[in-house]
């Protein structure tokens, strides 16, 4: 009796690959055939020679957590544009910066990107490294004294990942977290401060 072979294909990402021609023809400024066949030609080869890695994603979508994680970093975004302009006409005060080290509550990849790429969109702190394999992000924060100091860094991080979490994550990954559903007021941790100047 021979051996079957098993063969296994992979679905071709239609959506990425309509994106990607869109992106070409938008970059180009140009609504040509000669511009959309080179955004298929284009789309084709960065779809089948570069694919992404596939993102194992097992989480549940809550609508009414993505909306306040969504308008939190709004606020979020508006405040902290307005204290750094504000920080940039104090001709008086030099601005002490360092890098915190925050190891976050989750495992995944995938929320690990979303925490560091919401973190790096507020001005004022921006991500500098992303540790995969720890879990743990490296901001730089601008100015450390008038951001509340290092415990407040990693308090806003870890809720910022909550509510991350709490949009995205399926009950078993926030049991794992050990962040509840809803939020409550917790104690901030007492991980032992490192700081970069």
């Amino acid at each position: 009796m021979s051996a079957k072979r098993r063969f296994s294909f992979k679905p071709f990402p239609w959506g990425t690959f309509v994106w990607l021609t869109l992106v070409w023809i938008l970059l180009w400024g140009e609504f040509s055939w000669g511009n959309i066949a080179a955004g298929i030609l284009v789309s084709a080869v960065v779809t089948v020679v570069f694919p992404l890695p596939p993102i194992d994603y097992q989480g549940t979508l809550r609508p009414w957590n993505i909306i306040k994680l969504f308008a939190r970093f709004l606020f979020d975004l508006t405040t902290a544009s307005i204290q750094v302009a504000i920080q940039a006409f104090m001709f008086h005060r030099t601005p002490h910066g360092a890098v915190v080290r925050v190891k976050l509550k989750s495992n995944s990849d995938l929320y690990l990107t979303i925490v560091s790429e919401l973190s790096c969109l507020v001005p004022g702190s921006i991500v500098i490294e992303a540790h995969r394999l720890t879990g743990t992000l490296y901001l730089h924060v601008l100015d450390l004294e008038r951001y509340g100091g290092i415990e407040k860094v990693r308090t806003d991080v870890w809720d910022l990942e909550a509510r991350v979490m709490r949009a995205f994550a399926s009950q078993e990954e926030l049991d794992r977290a050990g962040i509840p559903r809803k939020r409550i007021k917790a104690a901030v941790s007492a991980e032992s401060p490192e700081v970069t100047s």
